[in-house]
């Protein structure tokens, strides 16, 4: 094996010291032996230049977890990664979001890298994000994926990758969350600090999710690398299951009316349907009252004229009227789902030709 060159030797040292480094990557772990050998060795192979730490911390695990971490130490050495392992034992994991805090408040990087232990970094990662993480000091920066299994969550992960660099900011109100999603996050140490803490509530509480907001209020800006920098692994037991889809909705519901609906004197419901009248009934009185109208293209709810709110305690009870979406006015809020319809929709969408982030956000 080749000697390392002396500038990577000083930046082990330095490492080794405690002090700065340029980056850090924060994996937090719960029973990840399955996984753990071949996300070990992507650390290991990637072709970053600067100096680099691995911070873990071991969230109770009751497998060969700890024991796997602690092998692989002299393999990073030789790499000049050096490893910070620390931990608990309690009989129940404290949550991805404590563990997480705990894996950055030791670790020392300029820079923070996000490493889920069941996912896989192709070797470019660290360098490319790090890259763009210079250029965008202030931004969360993500990357494209590659899903496995095959096929799995093929919509969500063809939504991770097309997303346009406009739209990591306006399409922050759908259902699938963060507009870069956490296991691909690399950012400053200095952004870190700016947002604060992940929650530690822990199971089902979506802590990557209240962290992205969070940015968002701070000022932070959202870039991606468009490349596909990561294997994104798909499994029952990732920790993204315990978190319920009513929690998330409320969640996306506070954002879009702090968000957006502060600044509108009214607007438009895209869905008289279900999806449609669920946000409706989920906003709050002020923000009903703005709602001039609900559209559709299904004729039997443009017939019916109106959708009346049973549960409103108002009297008379309030009636929206419920129009083609050739006939409603912008600004509109859409609760169609994307890439449903066969292109419909969308075709509808563009027709009309308005600008996302001005004329209308998608919420589904």
């Amino acid at each position: 094996m080749d000697s390392p060159k002396p500038k990577r030797a000083r930046e082990k040292e330095v490492t080794e010291a405690g002090e700065k480094v340029d980056v850090s990557v924060i994996m937090p772990v719960h029973n990840a032996a399955l996984w753990l050998e071949e996300c070990l060795q992507s650390i290991l192979n990637q072709d970053f230049t600067g100096s680099m730490e691995l911070s873990v911390f071991d969230d109770a695990s009751t497998d060969d977890s700890r024991k796997m971490l602690e092998n692989w130490r002299e393999k990073l050495k030789t790499k000049n990664i050096s490893l910070k392992i620390s931990g608990h034992n309690s009989a129940q994991p404290k949550g991805v979001g404590y563990a997480k805090n705990q894996a950055i408040s030791q670790s020392c990087g300029q820079y923070l890298c996000f490493q889920d232990a069941d996912d896989v970094m192709k070797p470019q990662r660290i360098q490319l994000q790090h890259q763009v993480a210079l250029l965008h000091p202030d931004s969360l920066i993500g990357c494209r994926v590659e899903r496995i299994p095959e096929g799995s969550t093929e919509r969500y992960t063809r939504w991770i990758n097309t997303l346009t660099q406009e739209q990591l900011s306006t399409q922050v109100f759908t259902s699938h969350g963060p507009t870069v999603i956490m296991p691909t996050w690399f950012c400053s140490r200095m952004c870190f600090d700016k947002v604060g803490q992940f929650d530690e509530r822990g199971k089902g509480v979506p802590e990557d999710l209240l962290f992205f907001y969070q940015s968002l209020r701070q000022g932070l800006g959202v870039t991606r690398v468009d490349q596909c920098l990561l294997v994104y692994r798909y499994h029952e037991k990732a920790a993204t299951h315990s978190v319920s889809e009513d929690t998330i909705w409320r969640l996306r519901v506070d954002f879009l009316q702090e968000r957006v609906l502060t600044q509108w004197e009214s607007f438009t419901i895209w869905n008289a349907g279900k999806q449609g009248r669920k946000l409706y009934r989920s906003l709050s009185p002020a923000n009903q009252k703005k709602v001039k109208a609900f559209c559709d293209v299904d004729e039997n709810k443009i017939q019916k004229g109106f959708y009346t709110y049973e549960e409103s305690k108002e009297r008379p009870k309030p009636k929206i009227p419920v129009l083609h979406y050739k006939e409603a006015s912008a600004p509109f809020i859409i609760c169609v789902k994307l890439d449903m319809t066969g292109g419909e929709f969308e075709e509808n969408l563009t027709s009309l030709q308005l600008k996302e982030g001005r004329d209308y956000y998608h919420f589904n």
